[in-house]
C-alpha cells in the first residue's frame, strides 16, 4: 500500500449547536480522509449528566446521530472515518444506537468508543488523595454532576489500529481528535513531541468549526457567504506542516488573520499550551498565505507532557434566574435602573419576612446602552432597551418569588414597560464548575470494541521540565520614537480575538504588519489593559510575545464573574472583550498613520 504523502482532516462541529448543514458539506465536498465533530463543554457535560440521570440511556450528544446517519452510506462509499467526543456521559449507548442505524442501512461498521474520562465512581478515592481545585486550591465539592478527565489521543490511535471506522470519544481535550489520526497514518510515536505540537496546533485551529474560516473575524465585513459558511480542513504532511483551507465554492474566507485568531484563541501561555499528550510551543509559529483560501501554518514545537490530567467537575450551586424586560421611551436607561433596584429592593423585602435570607448574587444590565462597556460606554440615551436581571439563591423558591415579583413593572413602576421578553423567567439550576489535576495512573483508560474493554497503557512518566518563557512586564518604557503622534484605534493596526479559560478571559492581538507591533506592544502593556478592564477585571493581567505572528497574548485573571456556568455577567465568555480592545487608541508616529489611510482608502 502507498503510503499518503498528506492527510485531510475536516471539522463539522465546534460546539453541540452548530449547524446541521457542515458535515454534508465536508463529506460531499471536503475530499477529506478523516471527519471529526467536536461537541462538548463543561456545561454540555453537567446537561448530558442530567439527561442520563433521568433516562439512563441518554447522556451523549444526539446531534451527532442525526447528522451522521444520512451520511452513513456515503462515509462508507468514500472510505472516511469518522472521530467525534458524541459519547459525552454514555459514549457505549451511542456506540449503540449508531450500530442499530447502520445495521437497519445493511451497512457494515466498526464503531469503537473510548472509556475511562468519566471518573464519578472514584469520588472515595479522589476524596482521599486531598484534590484542591488548580486556581484557588479550595477542596472538593460534597456533591457533583460529572467529572471527566481530559484524555489526550492514544486510545483513539488505539481504537484506529484495531480497525475502528468510527471512535467515539467521552471527554478528551478537542485536538485529540485531529492528532489520533495522524499519529495513526504517519506512526508517529509519543515521543515525537514536535510532530505532536504540530498534530495539535492542526486540531486546535480547527476545533471551533468555522471560527477560523472567517467567523468571529475582527474584518468580517470583508467575509462573504454567511449563509453557506465553508467549514475547515487540514492537510497535514507527515513532517507536521499543514495548511488550512475550506471546500470550494462555500462561503467564508481563510487567511492570515482567520487562522492567527484562532491559533491565539483561549490558550493561555502561549509556549506552554499544557495537553495531555505534548505540552505546546506556539510562539514560533508561522502563518503564510499560499494561495486562495489557503494558508500553510509551520514552525510548532513541544516538549515532554506532565503526569497529570486536567479534570472538570461539574456541581449544583443553589439556583439562578434571568430575567428581562423591555422597556421604552424616553430616558428608558434611567427608567431601566429605577425598575432594577425596585424589584430586588422589594423582593429582598419578602425574602426577609420569608427568612428565605438574601440573594447569593444579583446583576443587571440594561442591554443598549453599551452596558459591556461600563463606565466607558458612550451611550447616554436610549429609547428602546433591554433590562436583564439576575439572581442566584440556594433556595429555589426565593427566585421563584422574583420571578413572579418582576411582573408588576408593566403596571406598577415606570411607563413604557412593554412585557418580559420571552415570557415569565424560569428558574434552573446554578451550575459551577470545579477543575483539577489527577496523576494519568489514576485513570483508568480503555476502548470498547467488538463487545469486549480493551485496556490501554497511558505513559504517565514525569518529563515535563518547564521553559521558564518570560511574561513580559507589567509597564514598560517606550521603544520608538515618533516626531508626531497620532492616535488610532487598535482595529486599524492588529486583529484581535478572546475568550474564556475558566473564570479567566484570553485576548489574542496579531498585528496586521509586524512593523506596527512596536507602537501596540508599547501601548498595550498588562497594566495598561488591567486599567482599561478594570469595570470587569477582579484580577490581574498577564501577557506574553508570540514572535512567530508578531502578536501578543493576555490573560485577563478573575475577569468573568466566575466564569461561563457560574457567571451573572451579560459576557460571561468573554466574546466580547476583543471588541472592546479594538477600540483603544494607539499613539503612533504620523508618517505611519499616513500608511495606514493609504492602504485603506
Amino acid at each position: 500500500m502507498k503510503e499518503k504523502k498528506s492527510i485531510r482532516i475536516g471539522c463539522a462541529s465546534g460546539f453541540w449547536g452548530d449547524t446541521s448543514t457542515a458535515a454534508k458539506q465536508l463529506v460531499e465536498k471536503g475530499e477529506i480522509d478523516y471527519l471529526v465533530f467536536d461537541f462538548l463543554a463543561e456545561v454540555t457535560m453537567s446537561i448530558l449528566a442530567r439527561a442520563k440521570m433521568k433516562d439512563s440511556k441518554m447522556g451523549y450528544a444526539t446531534d451527532f446521530i442525526n447528522q451522521i446517519s444520512p451520511l452513513i452510506k456515503t462515509i462508507k462509499d468514500k472510505n472516511i472515518k469518522v472521530l467525534s467526543n458524541a459519547g459525552g456521559i454514555n459514549p457505549v449507548e451511542c456506540k449503540k444506537v449508531l450500530e442499530k442505524i447502520a445495521k437497519e442501512s445493511k451497512i457494515s461498521l466498526n464503531i469503537a468508543t473510548v472509556i475511562g474520562d468519566d471518573l464519578t465512581t472514584k469520588i472515595p478515592k479522589l476524596k482521599s488523595l486531598g484534590i484542591v481545585e488548580m486556581e484557588d486550591n479550595s477542596k472538593l465539592p460534597e456533591s457533583y454532576l460529572s467529572v471527566n478527565a481530559y484524555l489526550g489521543a492514544p486510545a483513539i490511535v488505539e481504537a484506529l489500529s484495531r480497525g475502528a471506522d468510527i471512535v467515539i470519544t467521552g471527554r478528551c481535550v478537542d485536538s485529540a481528535l485531529v492528532l489520533a489520526p495522524l499519529m495513526h497514518d504517519f506512526k508517529w510515536t509519543d515521543s515525537d513531541y514536535n510532530l505532536l505540537a504540530s498534530g495539535s496546533l492542526a486540531g486546535h485551529i480547527i476545533e471551533c468549526g468555522a471560527q477560523c474560516t472567517g467567523g468571529n473575524f475582527t474584518d468580517w465585513e470583508t467575509v462573504k457567504g454567511f449563509d453557506d459558511m465553508g467549514f475547515p480542513i487540514v492537510e497535514v504532511k507527515e513532517n507536521g506542516d499543514f495548511l488550512v483551507t475550506k471546500p470550494e465554492n462555500t462561503g467564508g474566507i481563510v487567511n492570515f488573520g482567520t487562522v492567527a485568531e484562532q491559533l491565539l484563541y483561549e490558550i493561555g501561555n502561549p509556549s506552554e499550551y499544557f495537553l495531555p499528550d505534548v505540552v505546546c510551543d506556539f510562539t514560533q509559529v508561522t502563518i503564510k498565505e499560499v494561495g486562495q483560501n489557503k494558508v500553510l501554518v509551520t514552525g510548532a514545537s513541544g516538549t515532554a507532557p506532565t503526569s497529570q490530567y486536567k479534570v472538570s467537575l461539574t456541581y449544583k450551586k443553589g439556583y439562578r434566574m434571568t430575567g428581562t424586560l423591555v422597556i421604552a421611551g424616553k430616558n428608558s436607561k434611567k427608567k431601566g435602573r429605577i425598575i432594577a433596584n425596585a424589584i430586588l429592593k422589594k423582593v429582598g423585602k419578602l425574602l426577609e419576612e420569608s427568612n428565605l435570607g438574601n440573594f447569593s448574587a444579583t446583576s443587571y444590565d440594561l442591554i443598549g446602552t453599551d452596558s459591556i462597556y461600563g463606565p466607558k460606554n458612550r451611550n447616554n440615551e436610549s429609547r428602546e432597551i433591554v433590562l436583564r436581571l439576575m439572581a442566584t439563591h440556594l433556595d429555589k423558591k426565593a427566585l421563584t418569588i422574583l420571578s413572579r415579583e418582576m411582573a408588576q413593572a408593566v403596571t406598577g413602576m415606570t411607563p413604557g414597560v412593554i412585557n418580559y421578553l420571552g415570557g415569565r423567567p424560569s428558574v434552573s439550576p446554578s451550575i459551577n464548575l470545579y477543575s483539577f489535576l489527577l496523576p494519568k495512573k489514576e485513570v483508568d483508560v480503555a476502548i470498547h470494541m467488538n463487545n469486549e474493554n480493551i485496556p490501554v497503557i497511558i505513559k504517565n512518566d514525569n518529563l515535563y521540565s518547564s521553559k521558564n518563557y518570560n511574561k513580559r512586564p507589567s509597564s514598560s518604557e517606550s521603544k520608538v520614537n515618533m516626531d508626531e503622534v497620532i492616535s488610532v484605534p487598535l482595529i486599524k493596526l492588529a486583529f484581535a480575538r478572546s475568550g474564556d479559560k475558566g473564570d479567566n478571559a484570553n485576548v489574542g492581538i496579531i498585528s496586521r504588519r509586524p512593523e506596527y507591533l512596536p507602537y501596540i506592544s508599547d501601548a498595550l502593556s498588562s497594566s495598561a489593559v488591567a486599567k482599561y478592564f478594570n469595570h470587569i477585571i477582579d484580577g490581574h493581567v498577564i501577557s506574553w510575545e508570540v514572535p512567530g505572528i508578531h502578536g501578543l497574548n493576555f490573560l485577563l485573571k478573575n475577569a468573568l464573574g466566575g466564569g461561563g456556568m457560574a457567571s451573572l455577567n451579560v459576557d460571561p465568555q468573554g466574546k466580547a472583550y476583543a471588541q472592546q480592545l479594538l477600540e483603544y487608541k494607539i499613539p503612533i508616529d504620523k508618517n505611519v498613520f499616513n500608511e495606514i489611510e493609504h492602504n485603506l482608502g
